[in-house]
């Protein structure tokens, strides 16, 4: 294995206990995550449209950290729940912290975008412009001719007065609060004018790659709204909502679709958390919309203030500025990735079943191609007249995919196709909904899950008659069956036929499927029942062998760690003189570096053009290495509120690949971030050294031929 920086240190045990000296808080600990993909739009080693990018997804980050983390720390605090967190912090606190450390990285991103990244933009020919700029007469006649035949026929002005209510406004909306005076009466009046979804963001009006935000051309636009009125003013806001589905009932529903459905249209109607404005919108506007958008159903503390108001400058929504960055302009992009096949596989089309039986195959995307790899396997499989049964779990899929057509053909061929669907994956239920219906409707057994847990593993069995008997083939996944994320997550695949490995997978799906109260699995690691144990004896173990004088290391990729149990774990483990290292994406709360505790644990995180979705553990084992891949994180809700599924990887011919993998992840200079002590990321210096991209590297090599050298 890779060499650390750090030599192991044996001290002496102490009774541990989660203190705040030794917890990092959750939700600062995931901020300090999305202030890293910030960095990815500051560095300037990114190509323009590239740092765009990042800068976007830090905004539709920091949406679904509002939407749920945010809006359940302010059901707790209406619920008077005043338990600290392992950190020590209370609701109240948490929610103090985390204002303070979002509004420094706002202020960044506005800086950033209209400081640097669209004046630079600019100069490259890619611009947004205003009506404020000179326009041609030419131009202005087509914004105004689009205006009228494509945005007018949509808008709904909405009043407010003592006849019309405050309206409606949905969950991350764009509107614009407008000032209306009547001439006649000299009394001023509000209206809110939605800007719609349906129509382009970013308006062309005939220069190459320059555009004009739509909010800015209804604004210019609305005196066709309110005809006879005096418009004085206009300001765009954006509100957000708790949207988290909260399933309260404590008994099973008699339909777990229907009630899914019915939280999904109920989400609409979650109370406001945050309210962003446009910079320059006056006190007494601000005022009037927060006192409209409060919930008075709630305790004052609980609800909306001004203290949840954002100033965002003259651009909100800015996650649509992915639009811009998918600009085709190839300079001012990363190159294109194509994903290659794994030697293995090259050329084999039917004959996948003959390889798989050769020998496992290690897959690594999304630098081995999705599309010949996870999705010919199960099209093989839907084809091939020997396949009795393709059993699978679908927690996020990306709709009419091949993977979709391939299952609904093979129902109708007459083979028993079984489809777990995820309906409580976060934010995909409606369309989950979608698909799980139309498989339905074409034949393949639709299970919708449990009540009281997500279905978040990876698998699929393929149950084939060969001439010796009946054999299991069997795929198990760290990333979703989604060739649209397969192409921007790092995930590993692993496809065997090893029986002992099929039989757990065949008495998993019973147990989602049926009554099975399955808790011992031969070979897979299985959530919940006995996922978090089983890594705690690992952990154990290498324990054991660091107090018997035996070399003792593990490492752990993953996205989030934030088990305290584990964590406790892991700090004894690191006191017995294990070496560990951690590559944990996103949450981390553990504290590395502390003397006498942690002095033996590292923890990295890589955040790069491609999202580090892969889960992988290695165990030293005393030179009897193990390897596991799987669809778990060390967290709570992967160990106690999820079904998880974890494999070993025992071919001895992948090790080294799985090896070489970790290794370019422990030694990359260019997207490492290491974790202090304090909670704060240092980015790793080159040093002199060559720079080394563990991502840059996967594209590079040759997956699954001989191990590259970093």
């Amino acid at each position: 294995m890779p060499e650390l920086t750090i030599s192991p240190r044996v001290s002496r045990p102490v009774q541990l206990t989660l203190t705040p000296q030794l917890y990092i808080n959750r939700e600062l600990s995931w901020l300090e995550f999305n202030s890293r993909v910030l960095h990815e739009a500051f560095d300037t080693r990114n190509p323009l449209l590239e740092r765009l990018k990042f800068a976007a997804i830090f905004s539709t980050n920091l949406d679904e950290f509002y939407m749920v983390r945010v809006a359940g720390l302010r059901r707790q605090l209406a619920a008077n729940v005043t338990v600290s967190a392992p950190d020590g912090l209370s609701p109240h606190e948490q929610l103090e912290a985390i204002s303070t450390r979002v509004r420094q990285l706002l202020a960044q991103q506005q800086q950033l975008i209209h400081e640097e990244l669209l004046p630079a933009l600019t100069d490259r020919g890619v611009r947004l412009v205003t009506f404020e700029e000179e326009l041609t007469a030419a131009e202005l006649k087509r914004l105004d001719e689009y205006f009228e035949k494509q945005v007018y026929p949509v808008l709904t002005p909405l009043a407010v007065d003592p006849g019309h209510p405050f309206p409606y406004i949905s969950n991350l909306s764009l509107s614009l609060a407008v000032e209306i005076r009547d001439p006649d009466t000299q009394e001023d009046h509000f209206a809110r004018v939605k800007v719609p979804r349906s129509l382009p963001r970013w308006v062309p009006f005939g220069r190459p790659n320059q555009f004009i935000p739509l909010e800015q051309l209804i604004g210019i636009n609305l005196r066709s709204l309110f005809p006879g009125m005096e418009v004085r003013n206009w300001y765009a806001f954006r509100i957000t909502r708790n949207s988290d589905i909260e399933l309260l009932t404590s008994e099973e529903p008699d339909d777990l679709l229907e009630t899914i459905e019915e939280q999904v249209f109920l989400r609409r109607f979650g109370e406001v958390v945050r309210l962003e404005v446009q910079t320059g919108t006056p006190p007494e506007m601000r005022a009037l919309l927060v006192d409209e958008l409060r919930d008075d159903r709630l305790p004052p503390n609980a609800t909306l203030t001004q203290a949840d108001v954002h100033e965002m400058g003259s651009l909100l929504e800015l996650g649509d500025l992915r639009e811009l960055a998918s600009l085709d302009i190839p300079e001012l992009r990363d190159p294109p990735l194509v994903p290659s096949t794994p030697p293995r596989l090259r050329g084999v089309n039917g004959g996948m079943f003959d390889v798989i039986r050769q020998g496992d195959v290690l897959v690594h995307h999304p630098f081995d191609s999705f599309q010949t790899t996870v999705e010919q396997f199960i099209e093989r499989a839907a084809e091939d007249d020997d396949v009795l049964a393709i059993k699978l779990t679908l927690y996020r899929t990306s709709g009419d995919t091949p993977i979709v057509r391939a299952l609904t053909e093979a129902a109708e061929s007459g083979k028993q196709v079984v489809v777990l669907v995820e309906l409580k994956a976060r934010f995909d239920e409606a369309n989950n909904i979608t698909w799980a219906r139309q498989l339905e409707s074409a034949g393949v057994h639709v299970v919708y899950g449990m009540m009281d847990l997500k279905t978040h593993t990876k698998t699929c069995l393929v149950v084939r008659r060969e001439a010796d008997g009946i054999r299991r083939y069997v795929h198990v996944g760290t990333g979703n069956y989604n060739s649209k994320t397969a192409r921007q997550y790092t995930d590993l695949g692993l496809f065997t036929c090893n029986p002992e490995i099929g039989a757990d997978l065949s008495d998993l799906f019973n147990f989602l499927t049926g009554f099975s109260r399955q808790r011992h699995y031969r070979k897979l690691i299985i959530a919940p029942g006995e996922m978090r144990n089983r890594f705690l004896a690992l952990i154990a173990r290498e324990k054991e062998h660091a107090r018997a004088g035996r070399p003792a290391r593990l490492i752990a990729k993953m996205n989030a760690l934030a088990d305290a149990e584990t964590i406790t774990a892991l700090y004894e483990a690191a006191q017995a003189g294990v070496q560990i290292d951690l590559i944990v994406r996103g949450i981390c709360c553990l504290r590395p570096g502390i003397e006498g505790i942690s002095d033996n644990i590292r923890v990295t995180s890589v955040v790069g053009r491609f999202l580090e979705h892969s889960r992988l553990w290695y165990f030293l084992n005393d030179g009897s290495e193990e390897y596991y891949l799987g669809s778990a994180d060390w967290m709570p809700r992967n160990f106690e509120r999820r079904v998880e599924a974890v494999t070993p990887v025992e071919d001895k011919v992948l090790h080294e690949s799985l090896r070489t993998l970790l290794a370019t992840y422990l030694r990359d200079n260019r997207n490492a971030w290491i974790l202090q002590s304090d909670g704060c990321y240092l980015q790793r210096q080159l040093d002199g050294e060559p720079e080394q991209s563990a991502q840059q590297l996967a594209i590079a090599a040759t997956w699954g031929s001989a191990p590259f050298d970093p």
